[in-house]
């Protein structure tokens, strides 16, 4: 039984880590796509679209993202939300190792 649940709580570890790191690569993507479009003057992302992908799952990517092309990063409520975000990433790998 033990062995059972160790097995089901190292699975779901993976696809949380699985999860985090595709959203955070389509993050990543987001941010440089909406960076090329902003020196082109086109048609941007939506900044609820960017926020959205941090934080919900693309934390990493996104403040990665905000560095790497100098984007976003004036924007006090872009560093807020994917700093929460990758608390609320930590949280659920924290509590999936403590409470499972």
């Amino acid at each position: 039984m033990e062995q059972l649940l160790a097995m089901k709580k190292e699975i779901l570890l993976i696809v949380v880590f699985a999860v985090i790191a595709v959203m955070s690569i389509v993050a990543f993507i987001l941010y440089g796509v909406d960076k090329k479009k902003a020196q082109k003057g086109a048609w941007r992302i939506p900044e609820a679209v960017l926020l959205g992908w941090g934080f919900f799952g693309g934390a990493v990517g996104a403040l990665c993202a905000m560095n790497a092309f100098r984007h976003k990063t004036k924007h006090w409520y872009f560093w807020v939300v994917n700093v929460l975000g990758l608390i609320l990433h930590i949280a659920a790998i924290v509590a999936i190792l403590v409470l499972l």
